[in-house]
Formats: structure tokens, sequence, C-alpha cells
């Protein structure tokens, strides 16, 4: 039964169809002669796909026009040649991000470690040092660092579960909490009291949080805050809501942290 869909509709479709063919957004664009820009903006819905477009996609993702437009599609049977085994290797590959409780306090103690003579640095920059930190590794690399989910708040993405873990180090002696003022404002501050242990950091990792520290630890809360509130995953995002890790492959320049190669411009 063919249905008259929207364009996030088709847009997520095509999602779908990508991530369990294991394409990258660079590598579909490539094959259907279109920038990877502009795939993003029809995987985002914001992009119509004429119909030369729409056909490549289904010679590259395997599945017919009519089955695709219709509103009992299902993604698992236009998977040709696909079994179920690697299927659920290439789902459990983008699966809901699960929260490495060591993973998150080695890179908090990390992070406090390198910003500790930095007067600036309260909870409001401390959260989006995180947020910049998980979202750039994830997108340069498709893994997440620490796991930890990010919730839309007025001012800016919020780590999940982050109160229980510091008053867990605050009772473990790894951490302490300290009330002062900035600027004549109050602020939360937090100072490690040990070291992280770098065994548990990989250097993929260590070089991201050091370009995030170097790049956004001297700003001033509300600089980096407004600079959050411009990140396309936080944009996307509704109020209140978790932030979804696959939007950090629809960033465009000054956030996007990965070299997408030379793309052809096509409209």
């Amino acid at each position: 039964m063919k249905t008259k869909l929207s364009q996030k509709q088709i847009g997520q479709r095509i999602t779908e169809l990508r991530k369990i063919k294991g394409l990258s957004q660079e590598d579909l664009a490539r094959s259907i002669n279109v920038s990877r820009s502009s795939l993003a903006q029809i995987e985002l819905g914001n992009r119509s796909v004429n119909i030369l477009e729409l056909q490549q996609l289904s010679m590259e993702l395997g599945f017919s026009l009519d089955d695709f437009m219709s509103k009992d599609f299902e993604i698992r049977q236009e998977i040709n040649g696909e079994n179920e085994q690697s299927t659920n290797i290439i789902e459990e590959r983008i699966a809901v991000p699960v929260l490495k409780v060591d993973k998150f306090k080695n890179v908090l103690l990390y992070i406090l470690e390198k910003c500790a003579g930095k007067p600036n640095v309260g909870e409001t920059i401390l959260y989006k040092l995180l947020y910049f930190s998980d979202f750039n590794y994830y997108e340069l690399y498709e893994e997440h660092l620490t796991g930890a989910k990010y919730r839309k708040l007025p001012y800016g993405p919020v780590p999940q579960k982050l109160n229980v873990i510091i008053n867990q180090m605050i009772e473990g002696g790894t951490l302490k909490r300290v009330k002062t003022e900035y600027h004549g404002f109050p602020q939360t501050r937090y100072l490690p009291l040990e070291k992280a242990d770098l065994k548990e950091l990989k250097a993929s990792e260590t070089k991201i949080l050091d370009r995030v520290i170097e790049q956004m630890s001297d700003w001033s809360a509300a600089a980096i805050s407004n600079y959050s509130h411009k990140d396309l995953p936080w944009l996307a995002s509704k109020e209140g809501e978790e932030i979804n890790y696959e939007l950090a492959f629809y960033r465009d320049a000054p956030f996007s942290v990965r070299n997408y190669g030379n793309e052809i411009e096509q409209e």
C-alpha cells in the first residue's frame, strides 16, 4: 500500500537503511553523487529527494521504490543477503549509549586536573567540556567515550546521573566540592583529590579531551553556553529530551571535528 511520506519519514528510512548497510554518510553521498552535507539535510528531513536520487539510493541501499514508499515498509526485509546475526552486530554498534562509570570518573578527573588552576571552570563550564568531549569523540570515532546521556535543558546540555557519580567520588575521597564566587556570582567548583588513571584512557581519548580543554576551558560560562546552543545536536533536540549522539554526524563548521573529504556539490 502506497502512502504519501513526509521528507522527515523519507530521511529516517534512508538513515536506518544506510546504518544497517554499514555505510558512512560520506560513502553513500559519494555513491549517489551528492555532497555529504546534502545527504545530511535529506536524512534530517530538511531537503527533498528527487526521483533520480531516490533511484540511485534504491540501488545502493537495496530497496524497491514501491516498497520504500509503502506505509507498511519494514527495514529488515529490505536488507538483501544480510542474516540476522550480522544485522544484530550492526544494530549493536549504533545502540543507545551505556554509561561507563569508571571511564566517566577518569574523564572527569582528567578534565579537572587539567583545569585545576582555572577559577572560571565551575559546573557550567565543566558540563560543556564533558558534552563536547563525548560528542566530538563519537563524531570522530563512531564510538562512545563515556557513554553518558545528555539532556537538553535551557542552559545547555547536561549529563545525566552526574550528581550521583560526583557524590560517590566525594564520599570516596577522590573529589571535593567547593562553593565560591567568581566575578561576584556564586559558583560550584570541583577539585580532584587524585589523578586520573591514564591506563583507563586510550590515546585517542586523551587527544580529544586535550583538544576540547585547549579550545574551551578559558571561556566564560556565558560564552561556552552560547556556543553549545549553536551545536546541531542541541539545536535539533527537543527541550527536556535526551540528545541523540547520531546528530553529531550532521554538524557543520566550526563544530564538526571530522574531515569528511572533498564533497561533490549537486543540488
